[in-house]
């Protein structure tokens, strides 16, 4: 049983620590109520937190974010190449130091997101 004494008040959380309370949620494994009541939370709150963060709204902590990233690529008929395929407007091209990562309309953000960073952590 907890019993509080005194004046409840709201507790503020700030960015960084909930993003890594979003985090710890994510790993492999994890049941997010257990995560919730270990941080004194409702799992309801952790869930709308997570629920940011899938929207944008929630950075997760970038070392949290995976360092390798598998690369699929597909084979192209020998007369296709990128220009052509860039022209169309439907695929956008982001330079970080000496890579180049393409991304087609409609990609996952959050996959996007997880790719620039593991992008960024080897330049």
């Amino acid at each position: 049983m907890d019993i509080q004494v005194g004046a409840g008040r709201r507790r503020r959380w700030s960015a960084a620590v909930k993003g890594r309370i979003v985090a710890e949620s994510y790993a492999p494994g994890t049941v997010v109520s257990e995560v919730a009541r270990r941080h004194d939370l409702s799992p309801q709150h952790l869930f709308a937190w997570r629920k940011a963060a899938r929207a944008g709204l929630l950075s997760l902590p970038a070392e949290d974010a995976p360092l390798f990233v598998p690369v699929v690529s597909e084979l192209r008929p020998a007369g296709m190449c990128v220009e052509a395929a860039t022209r169309n407007g439907m695929t956008i091209s982001i330079e970080i130091g000496d890579a180049v990562v393409r991304a087609a309309a409609g990609v996952d953000p959050a996959w996007l997101r997880d790719v620039l960073r593991a992008v960024r952590a080897t330049t």
